[in-house]
């Protein structure tokens, strides 16, 4: 889930033809979720022309972190 929400996330903050290109991943696995959803939570910490950076978060039904990650992606 964290690699689609910021995939999407970035593919808005683009123009036209430009793509985005996943360059570093970085995830922190707190607690698992054995049933139940999960909701991610996006946030841009960078979204320059040619480089964003992504916090996303992943939460539990009680609302507890589960995951924190942060992708770095090249706008090409």
């Amino acid at each position: 889930p964290l690699r689609l929400v910021s995939s999407v996330a970035g593919y808005l903050c683009t123009d036209g033809e430009q793509k985005v290109v996943g360059l570093e991943v970085n995830a922190n696995h707190i607690r698992s979720v054995r049933s139940g959803r999960v909701r991610g939570v996006c946030r841009a910490l960078h979204a320059g022309s040619r480089h964003q950076v992504w916090q996303i978060d992943i939460l539990d039904e009680q609302d507890r972190l589960c995951c924190s990650s942060r992708l770095t992606t090249a706008v090409v």
